[in-house]
């Protein structure tokens, strides 16, 4: 078995301290009878000695030990933790930093309303961007009895975006936009039985639903059709991959920020010229094209922060 490499650079030997002790006591005894002169010159000859025989520093010491690298005899089970280890911590300097307090990402969503009369429990549920863009408050978004759509609220942050979208109309499709200005709290229109969406479960001590206030944001010149998004979301699409097209009776639904902006450029790329036809297929295929390079601005001429 090979001797373990000692950590210091030199040892002085062992038999070193007496060997000096007995140099400096006869030093001691020429020095009662030389002059002077010769004492000094002998005193700076046995500084110069001495301090060769003295061991190396901690410095020194240290720099060799970095010149001469032990080699790791490690057990295979110790070498591929050490990788893993390596691996890690490249991994950890490749992330990017967590955002600082209050520079969180926008979320975005698309929130379902129908524009046109129906009666639920003697009530007119008609509820159209027009109707919210009147508001001059806040308007609680009420009326949410699934559970994945009240999840989706409850994950909802001020200053949120989210499409409007009427549904259960003869033109389905996204018409506009609104902004998220309050978090979720209690829906308590769940425990009124007047109300149109009343359900005796949710008790006003352990409420079931929440609801999110939200305010009018833009109102779009020509609406996105359903059958529009549902083309744009076939396999392969740039929108095949949306929530709401993958589950079309959720009323409440996540959108993802390519999505909006996708959906933002379809929005102000819209013609009301009547003597202009367009085909907005072709066009969204086209700067969905664009936008995966990176080659053009789907605000052109606007500063938009989203």
């Amino acid at each position: 078995m090979p001797k373990r490499k000692s950590t210091h650079a030199e040892e002085p030997a062992v038999a070193a301290p007496e060997s000096r002790r007995r140099s400096m006591r006869l030093q001691r005894t020429e020095d009662e009878t030389e002059p002077k002169a010769v004492k000094n010159e002998k005193a700076s000859k046995a500084d110069i000695k001495t301090e060769e025989d003295k061991p190396s520093t901690k410095k020194s010491r240290t720099s060799k030990q970095e010149t001469e690298p032990v080699v790791n005899k490690s057990s295979p089970p110790a070498k591929k933790a050490t990788k893993k280890a390596i691996k890690r911590e490249e991994v950890e300097e490749a992330s990017p930093s967590p955002a600082p307090d209050g520079s969180e990402e926008k979320n975005y969503w698309l929130l379902k309303a129908e524009p046109e009369s129906r009666y639920e429990n003697g009530v007119d549920v008609k509820f159209s961007i027009d109707d919210l863009a009147a508001k001059t408050e806040p308007e609680p978004w009420d009326g949410i009895r699934n559970y994945a759509a009240r999840n989706n609220l409850r994950a909802m942050k001020k200053g949120d975006l989210a499409f409007f979208y009427h549904s259960n109309c003869k033109e389905p499709g996204i018409v506009g936009t609104m902004e998220i200005v309050k978090e979720h709290s209690p829906d308590l229109s769940a425990h009124d039985p007047k109300a149109p969406y009343y359900d005796p479960k949710s008790k006003p001590s352990d409420p079931k639903w929440s609801v999110v206030h939200v305010k009018f944001h833009e109102k779009f010149n020509k609406p996105i059709t359903l059958k529009e998004l549902r083309e744009l979301g076939a396999p392969g699409g740039p929108l095949d991959k949306m929530q709401m097209i993958k589950q079309s009776r959720l009323s409440v639904s996540k959108v993802s920020a390519s999505e909006w902006k996708f959906l933002m450029a379809v929005a102000e790329r819209s013609f009301q010229d009547p003597d202009i036809v367009i085909d907005r297929k072709l066009l969204a295929e086209y700067e969905a094209e664009q936008f995966e390079r990176g080659n053009y601005d789907p605000y052109p001429g606007k500063d938009i922060d989203l």
